[in-house]
C-alpha cells in the first residue's frame, strides 16, 4: 500500500500546493481530505510558450495534482463543498485548457455549504467572539455535520429528502438570522432549485470515493493525501479556540477519505523557513516591527483566499517539534528559504520561557501560549540570492548550514527546500 500524506506543519499557508504539485508527477491519485474553500493552494506553472509569463492558479477545493494529466483528483468526504466556489474553480481550469472530465471525483458523502452557513459565519466575525475565520461558512457547515443535520451531496439526488432536511434547517436558521439581520429570511424552494441545478453540473463526478480509493490501493496505485490549513489549526490539537473546524493533522486523512491507517506509508510535513499566521490567536515568535513587515513584503504574505495580510515571525522549533510528534512526520519540506536572503541575522526559536522557567514542549492552551517568551538561537544570514539554485549544493554555505541546523534540532529529515514559487525552484536534499 502506498499513501503519502502531505500536512501543513505550522499555521497553514506553508506552500503545500507547490509541494503537492511537485510530488504529483509520480502519483496516480491526489486526494483532498478536509477543509473547504477557506484554503488557498497556489500553483505556478511554466508558460505554455516562450516569452509568456508564468501561469498562477489558486485552488480552493480541487487537489493540487490536477495539473498533471495522468493524475486523478479526489475531493473526499471530509471536505465541505461550496457549490459556487467549486464550479468557479472547474470553469477556471477548463478555460486554461486543463481537462477535468474523467479526472475529478467527488465523494457522495461530502457535506455542502449552504447559503445560511455563510451568513452565520459572517455574523460571528462581526461580533465580539470573532476568531479570524474567512467567513466562507466552513465552521457552521461542520457544526451542522456533527449536529447530524447537514446536507450531503447524496441528498441532492432526491428532491423530497432534500426538501425535508432543508425545511427543518431553514426554520431554525431563519429564527437566528432574523435576530441578526432583522427581516432577512431564506426561501427553501429557491435554495432547493439552486442546489439541484448544481447537482446536474457535478453529477458525472460524484461517486463512492472511499470505494474508489480502496480499489486503487488493491491495484497498488500511488496516492497523495493533501491536507489544507496546518496542524496548529487542528480542532483537537491546535491552539483552540483559534483553530479551523476540521482535522488538518495526518489522522484526518483516514477519516476524511475512508482510508485505513494501515494504508499510510509515509507522512511529509511542509513548513516555511520562517513562520506566519493569519487571523487571531497566539503567535509566540510574531514580529510586530520592521523585520516582520519586511518578511511580509518580500514573501508576499497575503492570504490566497481573502487577501488578508499574514502575521510574520521567526521559525518556531517548539511548535514544529510538536507538529512532528502529533502527525508522525518523517520528512519535512522547507519552503520560502529565499525570503531570508536579505537578512543579516536569522533567529530560530528553540525553547520558551514561561514565568522565567524554560519550556521545551508546545502548550496548546491559549493562556499559557500568550505568556511565553521565545528563546532564540541566532544564525548569520547568507546575504546572497538563492532563487537560481537548482541543487542543494548550489545554495550559499550559510543557507545550507541553516537547513542542516533545522534538521539537527528537529531530529527530522529535510528532504526538499523551496527557493521560489516555480516548479524548478524546488531542491532535493540528499
Amino acid at each position: 500500500m502506498s499513501v503519502q500524506i502531505i500536512v501543513g506543519a505550522q499555521w497553514g499557508d506553508e506552500g503545500k500546493g507547490k509541494i503537492v504539485d511537485h510530488l504529483s508527477h509520480s502519483a496516480d491519485i491526489v486526494a483532498r481530505y478536509q477543509g473547504g474553500a477557506n484554503a488557498g493552494h497556489t500553483v505556478i506553472l511554466p508558460p505554455a510558450r516562450k516569452g509568456e509569463p508564468d501561469a498562477e492558479f489558486v485552488l480552493h477545493l480541487i487537489p493540487s495534482g490536477i495539473f498533471h494529466p495522468k493524475v486523478t483528483c479526489v475531493i473526499g468526504n471530509g471536505v465541505v463543498i461550496d457549490p459556487a466556489a467549486l464550479m468557479n474553480e472547474i470553469n477556471q481550469l477548463r478555460s486554461a485548457g486543463i481537462k477535468i472530465n474523467g479526472r475529478l471525483l467527488i465523494s457522495h458523502n461530502a457535506h455542502l455549504i449552504m447559503p445560511y452557513h455563510k451568513l452565520l459565519d459572517s455574523a460571528r466575525e462581526q461580533g465580539e467572539q470573532k476568531i479570524g475565520t474567512t467567513g466562507r461558512g466552513i465552521g457552521p457547515a461542520y457544526i451542522d455535520k456533527y449536529n447530524r443535520i447537514g446536507i450531503r451531496v447524496v441528498d441532492l439526488l432526491d428532491r423530497d429528502t432534500l426538501s425535508k432536511k432543508l425545511r427543518l434547517n431553514i426554520e431554525e436558521k431563519n429564527q437566528i438570522l432574523s435576530k441578526i439581520y432583522g427581516s432577512k429570511k431564506l426561501d427553501v424552494d429557491e435554495i432547493i432549485s439552486e442546489y439541484q441545478e448544481f447537482d446536474k453540473l457535478i453529477d458525472e463526478y460524484v461517486t463512492d470515493t472511499s470505494r474508489f480509493l480502496a480499489e486503487a490501493l488493491r491495484r497498488k496505485k500511488k496516492i497523495l493525501a493533501e491536507g489544507a490549513q496546518g496542524a496548529l489549526l487542528d480542532v483537537d490539537h491546535g491552539t483552540y479556540p483559534y483553530v479551523t473546524s476540521s482535522s488538518p493533522t495526518s489522522g484526518g486523512a483516514c477519516t476524511g477519505l475512508g482510508l485505513p491507517p494501515t494504508a499510510i506509508s509515509s507522512i511529509m510535513g511542509v513548513a516555511k523557513a520562517y513562520c506566519t499566521r493569519v487571523g487571531h490567536g497566539p503567535f509566540p515568535t510574531e514580529l510586530e516591527n520592521e523585520i516582520g513587515e519586511r518578511m511580509r513584503t518580500i514573501g508576499g504574505e497575503f492570504g490566497a483566499t481573502t487577501g488578508r495580510p499574514r502575521r510574520c515571525g521567526w521559525i518556531d522549533l517548539v511548535s514544529l517539534r510538536y507538529s512532528i510528534r502529533v502527525n508522525g512526520i518523517q520528512k519535512l519540506a522547507i519552503t520560502k528559504l529565499d525570503v531570508l536572503d536579505d537578512f543579516g541575522e536569522i533567529n530560530v526559536c528553540t525553547a520558551y520561557l514561561v514565568d522565567g522557567k524554560r519550556m521545551d514542549e508546545f502548550p496548546t492552551d491559549v493562556p499559557t501560549l500568550e505568556r511565553v517568551v521565545p528563546v532564540y538561537e541566532t544564525f548569520k544570514g547568507w546575504k546572497m540570492k538563492t532563487t537560481n539554485a537548482r541543487k542543494f549544493s548550489d545554495l550559499p554555505l550559510k543557507a545550507q548550514s541553516y537547513v542542516r541546523a533545522l534538521r539537527k534540532r528537529l531530529k527530522t529529515e529535510i528532504s526538499m527546500v523551496s527557493v521560489g514559487p516555480r516548479r524548478d525552484q524546488t531542491l532535493f536534499v540528499r
